[in-house]
């Protein structure tokens, strides 16, 4: 497990590498895309809630195997 120091120098040069501006853009995008992607599942399971009825979709299809 690495120690409070070992954390700290870290932060202190991923700082030095990239600037303050540069991560706080990278945070902000991330919380878009985590944003983006809650709202997509939430759609997503409001489309499945609704029951399909598979046989009229057997019906339109040009299905050889059909035997009519």
């Amino acid at each position: 497990m690495p120690s409070l120091t070992q954390i700290a120098v870290v932060v202190i040069i991923v700082v030095l590498l990239f600037g303050r501006g540069k991560i706080s853009s990278l945070m902000g995008d991330l919380a878009k895309g985590i944003k983006s992607f809650k709202k997509g599942m939430a759609s997503d399971t409001t489309d499945d809630s609704e029951p399909k009825n598979i046989s009229e979709d057997n019906k339109d299809s040009n299905n050889p195997n059909d035997k009519e």
